[in-house]
């Protein structure tokens, strides 16, 4: 069994309630839509990412021989039979990755047979809830430091090995420069970035001879790490080793800072890097980083030219997770509700529409229903697949982040800082208001 790709990653009452719908013969279509209950305290706004890697789980879920045996210990041949051959062959509609979202907004909507729908519930809220969570932190540092050079640098400290892929994938689309894992880069073409280790610096007996032998080794990407012992007296070191090494056109691209007040230090390096004529030389700072940190040293003049973001970024660490739900909207062509106390859903299949303002701006979103309540605005649902394949392949992940990167410039003033500030208006149309409304009345 591949773990990553089993369809038996899944809660167990996803198998239980399948072999319920099959015993009653329940395969009329379900409605199915994914959405946040609400915005959490940190955030202004979410970035939806993870679709790409839900339709390629949607695509190829299949049941191996070896899954179908250890499931035919735990349920009966009926079930057995039906997942022998199954695939998924139901619709998918979806925001596209990137696309902001807020509260009550459904960011994914599947549409198949009850079996199928609710089959796939874990993984597709497993796969679209982390990298949304990542996208959605990595948007903070994208946005309080523009232009700035932001590296995921996470993947020791992530929680296994997907989620350090997925991370990888979620920030660049963000809108990060790119990764430190290199797998990242040879699976989704994310650029690769790094440096050296401590350690390299310790195995040579000489500070000055590891950064001259890190520079002959790497002449186009020579970074070299400055804080091991004595910050200041290794950047003189580099200044040296850039002057012998220029004549034989091996430049010195820049420095690393990874410890102690990286601002103070980034000050006293610039002016020691500059007095020796290193003027283009870059100032990159890792150690501990997060949005807050960045924008303090960046309003402190901090001349900083990149940052490495790790452990924060990786496992979102302010905010660890968000309300993130997929429900039954609609069953066999009847609209559905959850009434349950602080978890009511508003019912029916449902589109939402952006409003801009004159300037382009974000003004507010309506969710509606899908057919018979137009609202004036940009529609945020598009189709994705059509009886279980892709309407058309992937968006490439490069367009996907500049097309995030644009989304930014839309946003309202208020909600591109890291504090909360009022929240973004999503209104419930009043066709599904009464909707909702009516089956209060009549589910019992």
């Amino acid at each position: 069994m591949n773990p990553l790709s089993s369809p038996l990653l899944a809660d167990l009452y996803q198998f239980t309630m399948l072999q319920s719908y099959l015993e009653q013969g329940m395969h009329d279509i379900a409605v199915f839509e994914l959405f946040m209950r609400k915005l959490p305290p940190e955030r202004n706004f979410m970035v939806a990412a993870g679709l790409e890697q839900v339709a390629d789980f949607l695509e190829q879920m299949r049941f191996t021989a070896e899954e179908l045996a250890w499931l035919a210990e735990r349920f009966p041949t009926a079930v057995i039979d039906y997942l022998e051959h199954f695939s998924f062959s139901g619709d998918v509609h979806a925001m596209p990755e990137g696309t902001l979202f807020f509260q009550n907004e459904p960011i994914l909507r599947v549409t198949a047979s009850l079996p199928q729908a609710q089959l796939v519930e874990s993984r597709i809220i497993n796969l679209l809830h982390f990298q949304s969570l990542i996208a959605s932190k990595a948007a903070r540092s994208v946005l309080v430091a523009p232009g700035k050079l932001l590296v995921d640098f996470g993947m020791r400290r992530a929680h296994g090995a997907e989620a350090a892929l997925l991370a990888a994938r979620a920030s660049y689309l963000a809108g990060f420069s790119g990764s430190a894992t290199v797998l990242a880069g040879a699976l989704y073409d994310v650029p690769l970035y790094g440096t050296m280790a401590h350690s390299f610096i310790q195995a040579h007996a000489d500070e000055a001879i590891a950064f001259e032998h890190f520079a002959r080794s790497h002449p186009d990407n020579a970074i070299l790490l400055i804080d091991t012992y004595d910050t200041e007296v290794a950047a003189s070191k580099v200044v040296c080793l850039a002057h012998k090494l220029a004549a034989e056109q091996i430049h010195i691209k820049g420095v690393r800072l990874d410890s102690g007040d990286l601002a103070m230090h980034a000050f006293q390096v610039r002016q020691i890097l500059d007095r020796g004529g290193l003027l283009q030389a870059q100032i990159f700072a890792s150690g501990n980083l997060d949005e807050y940190r960045l924008s303090d040293m960046l309003a402190s003049g901090a001349p900083i030219d990149g940052f490495g973001i790790g452990t924060a970024l990786d496992i979102s660490i302010d905010v660890p997770a968000f309300d993130c739900v997929y429900k039954l909207q609609e069953y066999a062509g009847v609209p559905r509700r959850k009434r349950s106390e602080g978890k009511a859903t508003w019912p029916g299949r449902k589109q939402v529409y952006r409003q801009f303002d004159d300037h382009g701006r974000m003004l507010a979103d309506i969710v509606a229903l899908e057919e018979n309540d137009p609202q004036p605005g940009q529609p945020l649902l598009q189709p994705v697949m059509r009886e279980g394949v892709r309407i058309q392949a992937s968006p490439d992940l490069h367009a996907m982040r500049q097309q995030t990167l644009q989304n930014y410039t839309v946003l309202p003033a208020g909600l591109r800082g890291l504090k909360k500030n009022a929240a973004y208006p999503v209104t419930i149309s009043n066709e599904l208001q009464v909707l909702a409304s009516e089956l209060d009345t009549r589910i019992v």
